[in-house]
């Protein structure tokens, strides 16, 4: 049975790891279809648990392996959310830490910032596309590499223009059906697929794009900016989180508060 007298402080610090670890897993999935999964495991271990301090050998040998081969099954039902907590992990502890920049220039995104004369030409591009009602997918990257995306879709390469962004999500454009990506104050792909967010509470009033937009910003860093076709409205989305803008001031400070966190 349980030796509760026998703890020592590696113990307790033990304890409180593994409680911090759980609530963070839990914390970065809440709200999503794996959060479900993810209790389902916990309580099999805690039953597996149980069961090998009762010594009830065969039982807990079979869970025991049961367990062990789940190893790789969690690896494939989480690999989004394992992504995005690794992609947490290295944006908080060495991409956010002076004496470590170097790791985000060799691994990561060069172009931590934005110009303003580049932030007038999204903002107002944004701002003639919600009169008109023209869509647009307009991924903005910070620090994650957005290379798999890129590689989607048509490469530009061109300096960040208003009339260009219009005339990219033109309806009548080849290049419009898709997402442009900008980098580095440049406009780096258009045409580009994102990966479709499996959240189940995203509300039904949103289409594609901000199920696109949301599934990018799932398993990046990047922020996008989404315009409703049907509606017109404006919507910025960053870490799984739709937000719609009251106006083109309050895209404005979005965006600057997102670059403004790296």
């Amino acid at each position: 049975m349980f030796n509760i007298v026998d703890i020592h402080v590696i113990d307790i610090i033990d304890i409180l790891l593994v409680g911090l670890l759980v609530f963070y897993v839990y914390k970065l999935i809440r709200g999503t279809a794996a959060i479900s999964i993810f209790l389902g495991i916990i309580i099999l271990y805690i039953v597996w648990a149980v069961v090998k301090a009762l010594n009830m050998s065969l039982l807990s040998e079979i869970m025991g392996q049961v367990l062990g081969v789940g190893v790789i099954a969690i690896i494939v039902l989480f690999q989004q959310e394992i992504r995005k907590f690794l992609l947490s992990l290295g944006s908080t502890y060495i991409i956010n830490n002076e004496k470590l920049k170097i790791f985000s220039k060799l691994f990561g995104n060069r172009g931590a910032g934005m110009q303003l004369q580049a932030l007038d030409e999204i903002t107002e591009a944004c701002r003639k596309m919600s009169e008109t009602k023209t869509g647009a997918l307009i991924v903005l990257a910070r620090t994650s590499s957005m290379d798999f995306v890129v590689e989607t879709g048509d490469v530009i390469d061109a300096r960040i223009s208003r009339r260009l962004i219009e005339n990219l999500f033109f309806k009548n454009s080849p290049l419009h059906d898709g997402a442009m990506v900008i980098a580095n104050d440049r406009i780096v792909a258009a045409r580009c697929t994102l990966p479709i967010s499996k959240n189940p509470n995203i509300p039904a009033n949103y289409g594609m794009r901000h199920r696109a937009a949301t599934g990018l910003s799932e398993e990046t860093d990047a922020c996008v900016v989404v315009v409703s076709e049907e509606t017109g409205n404006i919507s910025f989305v960053m870490d799984g989180h739709i937000k719609t803008m009251g106006s083109i001031s309050e895209l404005r400070i979005a965006i600057e508060s997102s670059y403004r966190q790296n």
